[in-house]
């Protein structure tokens, strides 16, 4: 089969026989008078998203009160399009399920930007409330409470160095509250968790340190030697990261101490020590 772009005509290459006479554009539905050309999709607007209340599909009545040509409206068509402005935004919002989760998009945007999170972990984040939503679990319990545990599942799920501690903070909500909402959400959607590596953790906590290159990849290659001992599973991944962080410190002769790693891991210093030893006994 054979297909001649300029007569739009598809026909066998042995033959000559003709099978359709106009072919499908397959090209962009959009136009664009943008330096980029063709490659500029803007006509078409944003993407859907399940992080919007709407998935971005709404439409808004224009609140300027023109017609299609630009000429003003009429006092009496004004009336009929703000009542109708009015009907439109009312409809949207009508039952509590709507409310509900307006409200926690909401907060989730705003831990977005706490937290510096991609779009990917809020997608995930919305997803698992909508189906906390649909499944009833949301009815009785905190609204934040629930939306901070989706979010921490989701940063679980996509293996994103964010502890619960983190969450908490940023949502202003109790540890404890977040943690058994975490629970309900993994038992009745059936989630299943990935092990969250330490090795990931480390850049995060040596960043805000200033440690050097050469301590961060000695941190992880004592992790390594951990991981294959399996001494250490079911530790806290921020710990361990910490406390290897602070061996490989403590080796290179950095400036370092158990509370300034503490702090930038968003652990304690008595978890430091524990998981140093640790360590120290697998590196010996």
């Amino acid at each position: 089969m054979l297909t001649d772009n300029d007569t739009g005509e598809r026909f066998c290459g042995k033959c000559g026989y003709v099978i359709s006479e106009e072919l499908q554009d397959s090209g962009p539905e959009w136009r664009s008078f943008s330096k980029e050309g063709a490659t500029d999709p803007t006509r078409t607007g944003p993407p859907t998203s399940l992080a919007m209340h709407d998935r971005g599909l709404a439409t808004i009545i224009s609140p300027s009160n023109r017609d299609s040509s630009g000429k003003p409206l009429s006092s009496s068509m004004k009336s009929t399009i703000e009542r109708l402005r009015t009907w439109d935004s009312r409809s949207k919002v009508n039952a509590s399920a709507d409310r509900n989760l307006r409200q926690a998009l909401t907060v989730l945007a705003m831990l977005k930007d706490k937290l510096s999170l991609s779009d990917s972990v809020i997608e995930k984040a919305a997803y698992l409330y909508r189906k906390a939503l649909e499944k009833g679990l949301v009815r009785g319990r905190s609204i934040t409470g629930i939306i901070a545990a989706s979010l921490y599942a989701a940063c679980r799920d996509t293996e994103t160095p964010r502890n619960l501690k983190d969450v908490a903070e940023a949502a202003n909500v109790n540890r404890k509250d977040i943690s058994r909402c975490y629970r309900i959400l993994h038992k009745e959607l059936e989630l299943k968790m990935p092990v969250v590596d330490p090795i990931q953790c480390i850049s995060r906590i040596a960043s805000k340190l200033g440690i050097t290159e050469k301590s961060k990849r000695y941190a992880c290659k004592i992790l390594q030697t951990a991981q294959e001992h399996e001494e250490l599973a079911g530790k806290d991944p921020m710990g361990l990261a910490a406390a290897a962080l602070y061996m490989s410190c403590v080796k290179h002769c950095e400036d370092r101490t158990q509370r300034d790693v503490a702090e930038a891991a968003n652990v304690t210093e008595v978890t430091i020590r524990n998981r140093y030893k640790g360590l120290r006994i697998n590196q010996g």
